[in-house]
């Protein structure tokens, strides 16, 4: 059963703010916020304070990422934006237009036997997915399109999880059919099909402990992992929530906890270990949850490493738990 929830350590606040549907850390001490109005908010984590907000364009940011040196946000309907950083704010440097109706968010994958390699997947027209070298500007963008005829009508793609295996880059790829595919990046193969679950939203894996997690617009949470070194996909076992309806699932980096945030604004952390439940945080009480994000390192004002939260409410959580 479900402990009694820790409060949050803090929560961010401002009346231009509005509802918030992406987070990314930025080095352990930002955190940026998009906005369902288009904009990205900065905001210092030694302050507690929004240190500058602008305006990427009229439609919600959908995701954000941050590398060393730029920030990438993507909005509704697909377009995607580089900014490199200036003095005292973001200097847009180039836009690739979108056109994905859906909902489905894009990730960033950071090499890790090159760090200074970054590749951004992102979704695009139906079924197709682009890869882009965001620190190479003049290297061409990979474009995944399952077009074999025996492959089963997949629809649009809505998730998806750039991961390393044996030194191999892989892809695995949710449709709106329930079909994942996963995809060899190297020889740009598909190499598993497997229907696992239909209307999934959010999907995140583990390569070393060989396990995943999705969830969508179910009561339901469906665990998985790949069959070695086939990489055939298997669908594991099922986690009930109360109230139907998932926007985000993030595995913590340490592999102690998985964390969710829901349609009904409730945060559900699970250990990732047993997949039991061990807490229900309702700091968020007026909408979803839309989006979730970890620092990589302890910051520095609690001295410990921060989750943070946002949505509908126009609030964004911070939380200290099972450090």
């Amino acid at each position: 059963m479900a402990v009694l929830p820790p409060d949050p350590v803090f929560s961010l606040r401002s009346p231009d703010m509005g509802a918030v549907n992406s987070l990314c850390f930025q080095e352990n001490e930002r955190l940026l916020a998009g906005t369902i109005k288009g904009s990205v908010f900065l905001w210092d984590l030694q302050t507690n304070r929004s240190a500058l907000h602008f305006e990427v364009g009229p439609d919600p940011i959908t995701s954000l990422h941050h590398t060393p040196d730029r920030l990438v946000t993507q909005e509704k309907g697909g377009t995607i934006t580089m900014f490199s950083i200036g003095s005292s704010s973001y200097v847009k440097e180039r836009s690739i237009p979108g056109n994905h109706l859906g909902f489905c968010r894009s990730v960033l994958h950071t090499s890790t036997s090159n760090t200074s390699e970054q590749l951004l997947f992102y979704p695009c027209e139906e079924t197709a997915i682009g890869v882009l070298h965001v620190t190479d500007a003049s290297a061409p963008t990979q474009m995944l399109v399952p077009d074999d005829p025996q492959l089963p009508k997949l629809g649009g793609v809505t998730c998806f999880k750039p991961f390393e295996c044996a030194s191999q880059l892989f892809l695995l790829a949710g449709y709106e059919s329930g079909h994942f595919l996963t995809w060899d990046l190297t020889s740009g193969v598909i190499l598993d099909v497997l229907e696992l679950v239909t209307d999934a939203m959010s999907i995140d894996y583990d390569p070393v402990t060989n396990r995943g997690i999705v969830g969508g617009a179910s009561d339901k949470l469906i665990s998985f992992s790949y069959q070695r070194p086939s990489m055939q996909l298997q669908r594991g076992s099922e986690l009930c929530i109360k109230n139907p309806g998932v926007n985000c699932v993030r595995i913590r980096a340490d592999q102690k906890v998985f964390a969710t945030g829901g349609w009904d604004g409730r945060i559900r952390i699970f250990s990732w270990k047993s997949l039991r439940p061990l807490a229900v945080l309702t700091q968020h009480k007026a909408g979803g949850v839309m989006d979730l994000a970890y620092s990589s390192q302890p910051v520095a004002m609690w001295r410990a490493n921060i989750m943070a939260a946002a949505g509908m409410d126009s609030q964004i959580s911070l939380w200290d738990l099972y450090n």
